[in-house]
């Protein structure tokens, strides 16, 4: 009843009994697999070279970071060991062995002595694709510290090993920069939230904020760290930046003006000016979420910028002019590249999201785009030569509503994601070739991630609520190779809702009033 399905799994008869002391055999290299295998198993069973044994154990190398993450697991009644080329593949059969547990040995609070032991079995694992993760939204709704912890913890159970946070839009810019406080004072607060989208629809009443320390967020990077999780940044950039420029007009493209931190939904045509102000701003805030995250990726937005005030800026006209642009428009390819030479100064690489009608010199080569339109401009990407984390909005978007019951609660306009829609995606139709994150740059599908967009999950029970069970189903895309089998699926979903709801995961439909108004909808383009 294993979520993701693994590769290989064969029962055999009998039970490993967890006793009251741990016999824990952790072999060269595996320390840091057995400390978390030891924290799930209890902190009160005290490690010990007495009764059955558990063994953990590196074997040679593997090629690639798909090898180092793949397992083998053996539980016999006197011994379990577990083996892979990588710490990457201990802390996955970890995630197993956790799985593999009676759901009632979950609840550290009800667990009894006789809740804690394994089945006898074999297993071999691997994953399909490399990057498996999930991005979530902390610009549109703060959510608290303890809660992204919670959602690391709940990605490394699924054996999803990338974190995406969505550091800044519009409505918030929730990370600390030194020198630069006004981001925090000012970009991290807004006045409401709207009810609904559009840019006639009125607010809550309800002031929102919030922002996260870099301490905090360097701690946050450790935790994910230990569970086998990176945690990549995303600063959006050069749109989706109102709440830049309410904390430092300066940078736009109006610096007279004195614009709020944006209250609406959608996207807002105040984008930052081309400056080598506002371009040394971006670095500057780069520079210091570098050092907060030691990802080899960091993300940088780039979509979903109206260029119009750029048409209009004698500055930009002039920037484009002097670049042999044939328009102020084109300055986007340029702007990013921009943050990606800097980035790679440093030995990182950008991301940014892949749009609609780019031609195929708008995104510089080399830099891996996020296909979130549909599958084709994926394809269309790795065609052109570049690295893809395939995100097609219909299958991987989890703020659209689960189906399209009056009673779910709002979610973004212009149709539902359900749980059959998510396990239907393939994010190598077509036989799109893999590509490898911590490898060269040869074009390929690096991988998927489900968004969890927030501008209408107000809070951690709606953004579990939305979460669950599709997360579930995406990872087993992720991982599970093969033919898939939705009722078989979910007769394995029954017993893992079990699981989550030891480990304190119960998704409630939250109530629809608490964050809009039923009489708001309406249909609409959907805004990322």
């Amino acid at each position: 009843m294993i979520i993701p399905r693994p590769t290989e799994l064969a029962p055999h008869p009998g039970r490993f009994v967890i006793g009251p002391d741990l016999h824990l055999d952790a072999g060269p290299g595996t320390a840091q697999a057995a400390d978390l295998l030891a924290g799930y198993l209890g902190r009160a069973r005290a490690r010990s070279a007495e009764g059955p044994r558990i063994e953990l154990c590196l074997s040679p190398a593997a090629p690639d970071s798909l090898g180092n993450q793949e397992y083998t697991l053996r539980i016999r009644p006197d011994l379990v060991t577990l083996t892979s080329p990588g710490v990457a593949g201990l802390l996955n059969g970890v995630q197993t062995l956790r799985q593999l547990l009676p759901p009632a040995a979950l609840d550290p609070a009800g667990a009894r002595a006789g809740d804690w032991w394994w089945p006898c079995l074999d297993v071999r694992d691997r994953p399909r694709l490399a990057w498996r993760g999930a991005l979530l939204d902390v610009a549109r709704h703060f959510l608290p510290l303890e809660f992204l912890y919670r959602f690391v913890d709940e990605l490394a159970l699924h054996k999803l090993n990338v974190f995406q946070l969505h550091l800044n839009d519009d409505q918030g810019w929730r990370i600390e920069i030194d020198g630069l406080p006004g981001l925090t004072e000012v970009g991290a607060w807004r006045t409401e939230s709207a009810l609904g989208p559009g840019r006639q629809v009125p607010g809550n009443g309800k002031p929102h904020g919030g922002y996260y320390t870099q301490a905090e967020l360097r701690g946050l990077v450790s935790y994910a760290r230990l569970r086998g999780v990176t945690v990549v940044p995303e600063i959006t950039m050069p749109g989706h930046a109102r709440a830049v420029l309410a904390a430092y007009p300066g940078l736009g493209n109006h610096p007279e003006r004195t614009l709020p931190v944006w209250t609406n939904w959608g996207i807002s045509e105040d984008i930052l000016a081309v400056t080598d102000e506002a371009l040394d701003f971006c670095r500057q805030v780069l520079a210091q979420t570098m050092d907060v995250f030691p990802s080899r990726y960091v993300h940088i937005g780039g979509d979903e910028c109206p260029t119009v005030q750029w048409q209009h800026s004698p500055q930009a006209r002039e920037r484009a002019r002097g670049l042999g642009l044939g328009s102020p428009a084109e300055l986007h390819g340029w702007f990013l590249q921009q943050m990606q030479e800097f980035l790679a100064h440093s030995g990182r690489r950008a991301v940014a999201w892949d749009e609609k009608g780019y031609a195929a010199d708008a995104v510089p080569a080399g830099m891996a785009l996020s296909a979130w339109r549909d599958p084709a401009h994926g394809a269309l990407a790795v065609a052109r030569g570049h690295q893809v984390v395939m995100a097609p909005h219909l299958s991987t978007y989890f703020d659209y509503p689960q189906t399209d019951d009056p009673l779910e609660p709002q979610g973004q306009p212009g149709g539902t994601v359900t749980l059959a829609d998510v396990y239907a995606f393939d994010p190598l139709a077509g036989s799109l070739p893999t590509a490898d994150p911590a490898g060269d740059t040869r074009p390929g599908v690096l991988g998927t991630q489900a968004q969890l967009w927030t501008e209408y999950a107000p809070t951690p029970e709606h953004v579990t609520y939305l979460t669950y069970p599709r997360l579930c189903a995406l990872a087993e895309v992720a991982w599970s190779d093969g033919p898939r089998d939705l009722a078989e699926f979910q007769v394995r979903l029954v017993r893992h809702r079990e699981r989550l709801g030891a480990l304190g995961v119960a998704p409630r439909r939250p109530d629809p009033v608490a964050a809009w108004s039923p009489a708001l909808r309406h249909p609409g383009t959907m805004d990322r």
